[in-house]
């Protein structure tokens, strides 16, 4: 004998936590998206010259070490 479902009280899918901070979703033009994707490459690349410039930084001392230890 096949057993009764019973009535579900949980929908399938958990409803999303409603956070404050979110905003409400607004359709981008296709200018605003090209430029949102122009802002972001330009802080990508402004972050990645700074990690260049710390590696180069780096590496200057370690060729100063390099020297002095050649020097010995």
């Amino acid at each position: 004998m096949p057993v009764p479902k019973l009535p579900e009280t949980k929908s399938q899918h958990p409803a999303p936590a409603k956070s404050e901070g979110r905003k409400p979703w607004k359709k981008k033009s296709p200018v605003e998206v090209i430029l949102d994707q122009a802002e972001k490459l330009k802080r990508e690349i402004a972050e990645t010259e700074i990690d260049l410039q710390q590696k180069r930084k780096q590496l200057q001392k370690f060729e100063e070490a390099r020297k002095l230890f050649e020097a010995t």
